[in-house]
């Protein structure tokens, strides 16, 4: 869960505070990570930067607060101590001399910021958890929140009450903050609603702000204080006009859980939300637009992800392949296109890969040809190796980049020679249906394969015969296959909804299926450290398990829309991508805490028939079949089959879909 976001004085960076007991910097204009503050023993709950920007501060479930440098990341001086209970909330003086912490131990404490010490004794009135604090701009005076359902305004110089507590919320205040002039103050409560109030008079200055259908778990003023946004348990952020009270606009979603905490960058122009969904979001202030790596420029269904090896000196990519019949390659940083698209296919791509070295790059298509593209110029690198007679769908590089292997909708796997095209060998054969899915081991010796037999099989790369029997146990088809980075597991994901480990050398299943998908199981992968498994499923989660235990890490990963058919893990262990028939691509930092940055990428959904023409569900049961006449057709309408000739891919609408006793009224003359 991410608790806290907090901009830097000068908006370059961001900062999140995680339930992991962590605390990431972030480059404000790539997304990407600069730093990693560790040391809390129990959640962080709270983070703040100090108006220089040299510092952070945190508060943590473990008591305490930390000291952070800013550009090292390293802890400054010991942790402040004091608090009996969780450190909820804390917030520097303007001129950055102290620092204050709101505790469930129902205190406000002082502290002197360069030494660390307690100034006076702990502010006391509360009855209950203060769970948010606040210094006025001027920093004369502090406000603090608390689950007694009262705003206190204390004076900082003398730690006493100024005036009563201020009175109206009906339940606990989460969130309080001054406006930037002074003259106002928010809070947001348990029951829905912003409340503003007048600190001189410690009246409320007209109707409470009503619109969130859940907690108001945070609120700030944008830094010039003509507006409010409001983060809530409904999993919105709302914008409101600070002077009238009024809603601006509809409410920022994207959040599948909680936002917890919400931050205005210091020109105004963004917003930075923080979430139990165990995603932070950036947000166009004025649009209410999400900001980010938005992949976009596929217009077709995007079929595949991979990541560039950790070797490029000018930096890391994603590829993408799609049913647009290009390759995309990105900045994995910046989110943004690199080069021109990669065109050539003249069917759907359904699998690409980069080279160990990254100057190569090899992509399987719905054509039934394999192409082999130069990294840098996005040229095609000599002919198709053709010999396959139905759809590729897999592609692989050995961990030499010597060979290529493909696995084909044809029942066989090739072996080809990456520099020169040409087959080696004989094809391999044994599936008695289509290869989804085929992995090299890490020492090159072996190949895995994946099929819509329900098996899995394991070949002799230098031979090309089977080693030993079948891996059966699956009840689908098998969609995915991967070795562990030392080679000594195997993994499986099926249309079953089942996530399967293996051992290779005995051909055995170690330990029970993964279970918690409730939709087949298409992409599976190891983290590079081969402690964690992820999977992408149909159910349009990403799940993130422990290799050893086979048990479930965290929540599964929400946003996605529909079926996520390509996963991948950076090889730096960092981030996750994920590529799926909602027309999105995701970025996704790396486990356990999930943050997510990109858009939609806007593309069409494919349906692959088989060879026979059959279009089967994810547990290989027939859901339609398409005339041979017209399998080779492709549409970006729905609902109907087009006269033109691209790819083998068909889209179909179900909406008015008639079946069972009535199925004869489909065509009524005039209208299907």
């Amino acid at each position: 869960m991410v608790n806290s976001v907090s901009y830097s004085p000068n908006g370059s960076h961001i900062v999140t505070a995680s339930s992991d007991r962590t605390i990431r910097i972030w480059d404000a204009e790539t997304g990407a990570i600069v730093g990693d503050l560790k040391g809390h023993t129990g959640g962080v709950e709270s983070v703040a930067y100090s108006p220089d920007g040299q510092h952070i501060i945190s508060g943590s479930e473990d008591s305490t607060i930390r000291i952070w440098d800013a550009e090292t990341s390293a802890a400054v001086g010991k942790p402040l101590e004091g608090h009996t209970a969780s450190v909820s909330s804390v917030s520097y003086s303007p001129t950055g001399q102290h620092i204050i912490s709101g505790s469930y131990d129902n205190t406000i404490r002082i502290w002197d910021a360069e030494t660390g010490a307690a100034v006076g004794k702990p502010l006391e009135g509360h009855t209950r958890n203060v769970l948010s604090v606040a210094y006025s701009p001027d920093g004369r005076h502090i406000i603090s929140g608390s689950n007694d359902r009262t705003i206190r305004i204390w004076s900082a110089e003398t730690g006493s009450g100024v005036g009563k507590p201020l009175e109206g919320h009906t339940d606990w205040v989460r969130s309080v903050a001054y406006s930037p002039d002074g003259r106002r103050i928010i809070s947001g409560c348990d029951k829905g609603t912003i409340r503003i109030w007048d600190p001189e008079t410690g009246t409320a200055v007209g109707k409470p702000l009503q619109g969130h259908t859940g907690w108001v778990m945070s609120v700030a003023y944008s830094p010039h204080g003509q507006h409010i946004i409001s983060g809530s348990m409904d999993r919105t952020i709302r914008t409101w006009d600070a002077k009238s009270g009024i809603a601006i606009g509809k409410p920022l979603e994207g959040h599948t859980g909680a936002v917890c905490s919400v931050a205005y960058s210091p020109d105004g122009l963004h917003i930075i939300s923080g979430s139990s969904d165990r995603t932070s979001r950036l947000w166009d202030a004025k649009t209410g637009a999400g900001v980010g790596k938005a992949l976009e420029g596929h217009t077709g269904s995007v079929q595949a992800v991979a990541y560039s090896p950790d070797v490029l000196p000018d930096g890391q990519y994603i590829i993408s392949g799609s049913c647009d019949m290009t390759i995309r390659a990105w900045g994995a940083e910046t989110g943004t296109a690199v080069g021109k698209p990669l065109q050539g296919h003249t069917g759907a791509v359904l699998s690409v890969a980069y080279s160990p070295d990254g100057r190569r790059i090899v992509s399987g298509s719905d054509d039934s040809t394999i192409r082999i593209w130069d990294a840098e110029t996005s040229v095609a690198v000599g002919k198709p190796l053709e010999g396959h007679t139905a759809s590729v769908s897999s592609v692989s590089y050995s961990p030499t980049g010597q060979h290529i292997i493909s696995g084909s909708y044809d029942n066989t796997i090739r072996i080809w020679d990456a520099e020169t095209g040409a087959a080696v060998g004989k094809p391999l054969e044994g599936h008695t249906w289509n290869v989804l899915s085929v992995a090299y081991s890490p020492d090159g010796r072996h190949i895995i394969s994946g099929s819509s037999d329900a098996t899995i099989r394991i070949w002799s790369a230098e031979t090309g015969f089977g080693a030993g029997k079948p891996l059966a146990g699956h009840t689908s088809p098998v969609r995915s296959v991967a070795y562990s980075p030392d080679g000594r597991r195997i993994i499986s994901g099926s249309g079953d909804m089942t996530i399967r480990i293996w051992d290779p050398e005995t051909g055995t299943a170690v330990g029970k299926p993964l279970q918690g998908h409730t939709g087949g199981v298409y992409s599976v992968a190891y983290s590079p450290d081969g402690q964690h498994i992820i999977s992408g499923s149909l159910d349009r989660t990403i799940r993130t398990w422990d290799a050893e235990t086979g048990a479930a890490v965290g929540k599964p990963l929400k946003g996605h829309g529909d079926s996520i058919l390509s996963i991948a893990c950076s090889p730096d262990g960092r981030h996750i991508i994920s590529g799926s028939t909602d027309r999105t691509i995701h970025v996704w930092s790396h486990l356990p805490i999930q943050v997510s940055s990109g858009n939609p990428i806007h593309t069409e959904f494919c349906a692959q028939p088989d060879p026979d023409g059959w279009v089967r569900d994810s547990e290989g049961g027939l859901l339609y079949w398409v005339p041979p006449d017209y399998t080779g057709l492709h549409s970006s309408a729905l609902l109907t089959i087009p006269l033109t000739s691209h790819t083998r891919s068909i889209s179909l609408d179900f909406e008015d879909f008639a079946f069972g006793t009535s199925w004869t009224q489909v065509f009524n003359g005039s209208q299907p």
